[in-house]
């Protein structure tokens, strides 16, 4: 039911009233003084909502709580377990609210982060982790469709480990210890450079910094051939392993003429190419930054 109704309310100075209040609205009850406002909204509403609820608890729980007596009404249908607000102040703390008063901030921070479902704050899409087994075979179907499309000559994919995303700095300690660790290849800012070579980066400017792991070449007529996919299964394998341990989660495929798609084991947007980090109770916390 898509509203709440009221039949036959006499209580107070409420003269048989009936009315219909839409649910999920913000409904606002005015009048002059003495009209029947607080009779209807607290007296009425409020008290067959909160004394419903109290008779579903067991009789233990009930012990706890006040009886509170049946309103003088004929009917009220499609009613909700029900919370009032006093005009008057029960705190002197500024940062208040409504949430915080009536001890369901706690509960809805933990419902939004246990069970919600997280979208891209950009393209509003729904965004999922996914394991290793889930991002090979989407790199797998990647590499295969896009064969499929550009059927004319071989394509190249490279796969990186995206280890830094819009940080400032000038990295070279961490050039120098991707070099000690065998790697050969970066991309910086979307520019390719050999380890070896002088990459001197703006400390003020923010940058991107991806470690290629690996690069392969397939053709539309290879893709055909179970053994070449079989085998390609096997080598993305170690490869996406590589990646996801570098980057702490995070894996880029790189296409021909094509734009990157980002993979991650945390929550990520392939559209947007963005990550988002783990859902957390104190992410919904008007006290923490990110709240």
């Amino acid at each position: 039911m898509d509203k709440i109704i009221v039949k036959g309310a006499r209580e107070h100075n409420l003269q048989n009233v009936s009315v219909e209040l839409p649910k999920n609205k913000l409904v606002v009850i005015t009048g002059v003084s003495g009209s029947g406002k607080s009779s209807l909204a607290f007296d009425t509403i409020y008290a067959e909502g909160q004394r419903r609820y109290v008779e579903s608890l067991s009789t233990y729980a009930r012990q706890f709580l006040g009886i509170m007596d049946k309103p003088d009404v004929d009917s009220i249908e499609g009613l909700s377990p029900a919370i009032s607000i006093d005009q008057k102040s029960s705190s002197h703390n500024p940062r208040s609210t409504v949430g915080t008063i009536t001890e369901i901030y706690d509960y809805l921070r933990l419902l939004f982060a246990r069970i919600g479902h997280p979208h891209c704050p950009k393209c509003s899409q729904e965004i999922k982790r996914m394991s290793l087994d889930e991002i090979i075979e989407k790199v797998r179907i990647q590499i295969l469709n896009h064969c499929q499309t550009e059927k004319i000559k071989p394509q190249k994919f490279i796969i990186y480990s995206p280890i830094v995303r819009q940080k400032k700095g000038e990295f070279k300690e961490l050039f120098i210890n991707l070099k000690s660790k065998g790697y050969t290849t970066v991309r910086v800012d979307n520019k390719i450079f050999n380890i070896d070579d002088d990459i001197s980066l703006i400390k003020t400017n923010k940058h991107s910094i991806d470690v290629m792991i690996d690069q392969l070449t397939a053709s539309y007529s290879q893709i055909k051939d179970k053994i070449f996919v079989a085998n390609l299964i096997s080598r993305l394998r170690p490869v996406v392993e590589q990646s996801l341990s570098l980057s702490d989660g995070l894996v880029v495929l790189s296409k021909s003429n094509s734009k990157d798609i980002l993979f991650s084991e945390k929550f990520s947007c392939p559209k947007c190419n963005l990550s988002l980090p783990e859902i957390e109770p104190r992410m919904f916390s008007f006290n923490f930054p990110l709240g």
